[in-house]
Parts: structure tokens; C-alpha cells; sequence
């Protein structure tokens, strides 16, 4: 890849699928940066990044990742490197579990690890990547995205729990040892199910049979009762925390949805 990057310097948003990670690289997009999206399926990936570049008038790469391998993790960030330097990164990356609950005495250990590895394990290894150039710069972005197993464990979600503890606890370290070099780090708790983006429009007859689908499927929990949350909302958040003065940073945020009732 030839070096393109703007003055601003590359958005890295590991974990794009069609809903939260494909607004964030949209928003980033849209305020002027080169962005490099990545995540497992480059053919999906690549119509995300021809439609963002078409719509927003931007420079989007797409890249393929498996952030349960860390040689991947490399081979993918040589790519996004090759750009120019990384100005914000984001991981967004998890591994998909059941919406119903999973007993512990069925859930495999290779499940358990595999979930371990892209929630945990994987943030570590992107973070690395970058962390180097932007302490040399004396600047940067880090945001985790976060879930409401983030904070508290949920019968049933032990991968799931585990997995986002840990990187929570990777955001909290990295945000004590590098805030005082100029790095932002922070972590973003979605207590919410995220929907496709509203963008004004309205929804097909066949996008609503298949949200009202998924909100009805996804009743279960610290979730019931709640609406989707909009991901172009949610991205104008970490828009924000990017954009944060240095002597007001915020290190965790908890983000609900307005009629969000708590069980």
C-alpha cells in the first residue's frame, strides 16, 4: 500500500461489521481522516470501505484481521502502517456468542479461550502495535469498546464476562501508564443492544421484520425491555472523547439507551 495519509494521520477501527464499527470509521471518515477498517471478512470489509469513501469523499482501506491470531495481528498492522502513522485506534472486536445463556459445563474450552483471545489478548496486541508511535509523537487515541459484562458478571455469559473484564482492566493499565505521555485511553461500556444506523431514512419492510427479530430475540437479562441504540449516535461519542482537552480526559463512559430499565 503507497502512503496516503492525511495530516490528520490514520483511524485504525479494528471489529467493522454493518452497525457500531462501520459508523465509527463513517464519523472518522467524515471529520477529515484517512481511515483503515479492519475485521475477519475482507469482502464484506471492502464494500464498507467503497461505500464509505464514496459517501464521505475519504480514503477507507480495508484490511483483513483474526484478532485471535497475533500474527495476523501483525501481518494486518504492517498494512494499516504502511499508511502513515496512527492517530486513533479503536477496538471494537468481539467474539460472537449465543444470545441465550450457555451453561458452564457446556460451554468448550476452545469456545472459552477463543473469546478470551479476541477480547483480551487481541486489544493487547493492537494496542501495541500503535502505543510506540504515539508516545513518540506525545499523542494518540485508544478507545475500547466495552458491554454492560464489562462490569458485572451474568449467569450464563462466563466467555463472554471473562473476556470483557480482562479488557477492561487492559484500558484501565494502559490508561494510568500513558495518559502522562499524551496517549488518551479509554474504555466505552455499551449497556445496550445496537441496531443498524437510523441516517434519517426509513427502514425497509424487510430491515424492520428483521430488527423487530433481534430486539425481540435479544429480551434476555440486563438487556430486556430496552429499544436498539443507534450507532451513528454511539459513534459521535467516541467522536468526542477523541477530541477531549487533555486536562479533562475521561477514562470510562456508560452509555444507555433513554428508556433502558435495569433488572
Amino acid at each position: 500500500m503507497a502512503s496516503s495519509v492525511s495530516s490528520k494521520g490514520i483511524a485504525a477501527i479494528v471489529g467493522v461489521g454493518p452497525k457500531l464499527g462501520r459508523s465509527i470509521a463513517r464519523k472518522f471518515a467524515h471529520e477529515g481522516y484517512t481511515v483503515a477498517i479492519l475485521a475477519r471478512d475482507l469482502g464484506r470489509l471492502s464494500r464498507f470501505a467503497d461505500e464509505i469513501a464514496r459517501e464521505e469523499k475519504a480514503q477507507v482501506f480495508a484490511i483483513r484481521i483474526d484478532c485471535s491470531d497475533s500474527r495476523s495481528i501483525r501481518e494486518a498492522f504492517e498494512g494499516v502502517l504502511s499508511l502513515g502513522f496512527v492517530e486513533v485506534l479503536v477496538y471494537n472486536a468481539h467474539q460472537p456468542t449465543s444470545w441465550h445463556p450457555t451453561n458452564l459445563t457446556d460451554i468448550k474450552v476452545e469456545q472459552f479461550e477463543k473469546s478470551l483471545a479476541v477480547s483480551s489478548v487481541g486489544a493487547f496486541h493492537c494496542a501495541q502495535q500503535v502505543l510506540l508511535g504515539m508516545v513518540e509523537r506525545g499523542r494518540g487515541t485508544i478507545l475500547f469498546t466495552g458491554c454492560s459484562a464489562s462490569l458485572s458478571g451474568i449467569p450464563g455469559y462466563s466467555e463472554l464476562c471473562c473476556g470483557k473484564f480482562a479488557m477492561r482492566g487492559l484500558s484501565q493499565c494502559l490508561a494510568k501508564e500513558f495518559q502522562p505521555l499524551g496517549v488518551h485511553v479509554a474504555h466505552v461500556i455499551i449497556h445496550g443492544i445496537v441496531g443498524a444506523p437510523a441516517r434519517g431514512a426509513i427502514a425497509s419492510s424487510s430491515q424492520q421484520r428483521l430488527l423487530a427479530g433481534e430486539q425481540e430475540q435479544q429480551q434476555t437479562g440486563v438487556w430486556a425491555g430496552e429499544v436498539l441504540m443507534d450507532p451513528d449516535g454511539l459513534a459521535q461519542t467516541y467522536w468526542h472523547l477523541h477530541i477531549q482537552d487533555r486536562s479533562a480526559w475521561t477514562q470510562e463512559i456508560d452509555l444507555h439507551p433513554s428508556n433502558q430499565r435495569y433488572i
